[in-house]
Formats: structure tokens, sequence, C-alpha cells
């Protein structure tokens, strides 16, 4: 790159292709796009390499996950382009808004970690949760789940979720899209499913527990949050958001058939529903084992899975995914820590990107390479680049 390049500057856009959009675009009409899309996820990577002083040279200008997207030329499909790494895993575009809980936040330090403490006051008790961003590894850890020390976890449930909405917020939105710009688009990932809320309050262990011993209740209780959820479903489609996602981590292990049929196929249905109505597709963002509940997910309407994880992290191959679910479902994923931390040429990775795009171009129309689920932060600068130069020379 000479020095008078703009050294954020799309690579594409040099070469005055500007399709990143239009690519990204064309798979969510279920259209084949005139190239394979790659939108990566190096939310942590950046962010570690950044904080900890390590951004190669060729790339120590970027200040954001976006910049180095851009530099490498590649497309933007992203959940977390705004989110705040070390305050949150997902969110920024709406606000909980409480009537009847008292919530409150404290931050401090313990050397370079970030703890982030929230008490919870209702009418009948007083609840903590403690969350750490270990900057070490530049990752966000619950040390305490709000209902660990609950005398009556579904009473206190019950408050939580009867005083608990969102509000999303239109312009902040617009803003984020506006950075982007014509790299692609800004998925609004701000929901989560019953079964998830639950997961995020209790945990996911505690959550079976309670949910044995009282399921009747506890349809009833994550009744009140899926209530809540889909109203901010509304707002985001009303604003025009292209897409939206449910940021549930759907492994098998923790969302069985059983439990995801009971929990949260009604909002997945209904949000998807609300999404269509006003033009807009709804996605669930997936970790783990996803085979056993590919044909129900896309039964319920659901436009797709984030992120796939096939084996050995996940249960199911890319290609046997398409072969599973109707022609409408779309998918994303292809590349995990497996491989970016064990390839050591870039003959292996030009070879891995050549058989995984060559079985996967005749659903091009439904399918995003990127991130199953994000990009390890022991990834070599280097393999990011052997992707980069690979998905170039055979995405067409």
């Amino acid at each position: 790159m000479s020095e008078t390049e703009n050294p954020t500057e799309p690579a594409t856009a040099a070469a005055g292709i500007a399709i990143h959009r239009e690519c990204v675009e064309s798979v969510l009409a279920r259209k084949t796009p005139p190239r394979m899309v790659y939108a990566p996820n190096y939310w942590q990577w950046f962010a570690h390499h950044l904080n900890h002083g390590l951004l190669p040279k060729e790339i120590a200008h970027c200040r954001t996950q976006l910049d180095l997207i851009r530099y490498l030329g590649l497309d933007v499909f992203s959940r977390n382009v705004y989110a705040d790494q070390q305050h949150c895993w997902f969110g920024g575009l709406s606000e909980e808004v409480w009537d009847g809980v008292d919530v409150r936040e404290e931050i401090s330090f313990e050397g370079r970690d970030r703890v982030i403490k929230r008490t919870y006051t209702t009418q009948n008790e007083t609840l903590t949760e403690r969350l750490r961003f270990v900057f070490a590894d530049s990752t966000l850890v619950q040390e305490k789940f709000v209902l660990d020390d609950a005398k009556d976890p579904l009473g206190v449930l019950e408050e939580l979720l009867s005083a608990r909405g969102w509000l999303f917020s239109p312009d902040q939105y617009a803003k984020e899209q506006l950075r982007v710009g014509n790299d692609g688009f800004v998925v609004a990932g701000e929901l989560s499913s019953p079964l998830k809320a639950l997961h995020l309050l209790a945990g996911a262990v505690n959550t079976t527990y309670l949910i044995a011993d009282d399921e009747e209740r506890v349809q009833e209780l994550l009744a009140l949050h899926e209530a809540a959820q889909l109203d901010l479903v509304r707002q985001i489609a009303v604003a025009g958001v292209p897409a939206m996602m449910a940021m549930d981590n759907l492994d098998a292990a923790f969302h069985t058939p059983s439990y995801l049929e009971k929990f949260s196929a009604s909002f997945y249905e209904q949000a998807s529903r609300i999404a269509h109505e006003h033009g807009s597709t709804f996605w669930i963002h997936a970790c783990g084992r996803q085979r056993t509940n590919l044909k129900l997910i896309d039964s319920l309407g659901v436009d797709g899975l984030e992120g796939v994880a096939f084996p050995p992290l996940g249960d199911v191959q890319l290609d046997e995914v398409m072969q599973l679910t109707s022609d409408r479902f779309l998918i994303t994923g292809g590349i995990s820590a497996i491989e970016t931390e064990k390839f050591q040429s870039a003959d292996e990775v030009r070879r891995y990107v050549e058989n995984l795009l060559v079985r996967l171009r005749p659903n091009s129309h439904r399918f995003m390479l990127a991130a199953s689920c994000n990009t390890s932060i022991r990834t070599p600068w280097q393999v990011i680049q052997w992707f980069r130069d690979a998905w170039q020379e055979f995405s067409r």
C-alpha cells in the first residue's frame, strides 16, 4: 500500500468495485450474489490486539473492527460492530426500562480487569449480579447470576420480568448504519428468547432445576419476557432494520428440542412473522450442536442461523445444513478457531477455503462465509490475510 492511499479504504473500492452491500443484500433476498459474501467477526481478536498493543504495523492505524474489515476489503453483516465488548456480550441499540424495580450499576477495577456489579431491588428482595471483563483474555465472563441468592427464585423472576421492557433507538441504529455505509449491514443483535433470558438470569444449569421444580409456572413467567421482547421486535422492524438477531447461543445441549418447543418456539415464530411483515429478517445466533433443531427452527419461519458450528465444535457440516433446511433458510459460518489456530501455511488455508466454497457454491444465495462463531485471539495476523486471499480467489 502506498503512503498516499487511505489505509482504511476498502481494498475492493480501490479497484472500483463497490459491491459489499449488494452482495449481502442479495443473500438476504435469497438471490445469487455477484460473488460469495465474506463477513467475518473480528470483534474479540481486534479488541485484544488493540488493547494489548499487538496490532501488526500494517493495521496499526485501525481504531475499530470496522476499520480492519475495510482494510481487508471484506463485507459487513455484523451484530457487534457497535457493541461495547467490555460491558456486554451483545446490545447497544436498545435500552432496558424498569418499572417497579430499582437497578443500579457500579464499575470497579481489579488490576486490569473491569468488574461490573448490578444491584436489583424489588419489593421483596435485593439481588446482585457480577460480570468481569478479563483483560488478559479480552473476554467478558459472568461470576454471579441475579437469581443465585434469591430466597424465592420464581417470585423474584416474576417481579423482574413484569418490570422490564426495552426501548429501541432508531437514531442510534441509523448512526451505526451510516458509519458502515455501503460496506454492508448492521444487524440489530438486541434480542433473546425466553429460555435464553432465564439462562442469563439464573445460569444454564440452574435453569434446568427451576424448570424441573415447576415447569408450568416457569412457562407462565417466561411469557412475560416473550411479550416484552416481541414489543422490541416491533420497534426494530418498524425502524426499517433489515436484519435482527436473537443472541441465544442455540446449542442443543442447552436448547434441547423439548425446551425449544416449550419455551422459545412461540417467540421465534412470532418474531419472524413481525419481521417479515416489515420487510426485515429474523436470525438466531448459533453455537455448538444444531442438527437436532434445524428442521424445527426452519419451520418456525426463522430466516437463518449465524455462526453455525461444524465438527468438531458442532455436529453438522454446512452443506448438510442446506440439505436439511428449506431453500429460504440462510446460514453464516465456515471458519472456526480450529482452522485459524491450526493452519500453518497459505496453501492449507487455500485448500480449505476452496473445498468449502465449492461445496457451498450451489447455495451461495443462502450462505455467508463468516466466523463460527468468533475469531480466536490466538489467530496469527497472517492467517487472517490468507483467508482473505483465498476467499478473493474462490468467491466467484
